[in-house]
């Protein structure tokens, strides 16, 4: 990676350490679920995406950098929050789709600020349980 991507991502780490706790508490936020792959416990990141049918589709930021994505690996069993309510789910990171083409079929904002932030896109899609 270089510097320049690495300073971004440490960047925009920083801050998102800052607003998630924030932006978790909101009650319409959309929220994922993972199990930490060390500590077990779950794991809450404020994403943007959209469902389509029994789908719930997002873009990664920095892909196979971001501790969700490393968490999906390890464990792709996740729950999400969707208009403030739970589902459960599993959770497939799809290197081979175009995330860029993704992001148009997606919430125009959040993409606008993955486009923007993003350095390493991957696309997620969680298939819901019934």
């Amino acid at each position: 990676m270089s510097d320049h991507v690495d300073r971004k991502y440490r960047t925009v780490t920083a801050f998102q350490r800052r607003i998630n706790p924030v932006l978790r508490r909101l009650p319409l936020q959309t929220v994922l679920e993972t199990t930490g792959r060390v500590s077990g416990l779950p794991r809450r990141t404020p994403v943007g995406g959209r469902r389509v049918g029994d789908s719930f589709w997002l873009v990664s930021e920095y892909g196979e950098r971001s501790q969700y994505i490393r968490n999906i690996r390890a464990d792709p069993r996740v729950r999400i929050r969707i208009q403030g309510r739970w589902h459960t789910g599993t959770a497939h990171p799809l290197p081979d789709d175009d995330p860029r083409a993704r992001l148009r079929t997606l919430p125009r904002m959040n993409s606008m600020a993955v486009r923007a932030f993003g350095a390493d896109l991957l696309t997620v899609r969680v298939d819901l349980d019934g």
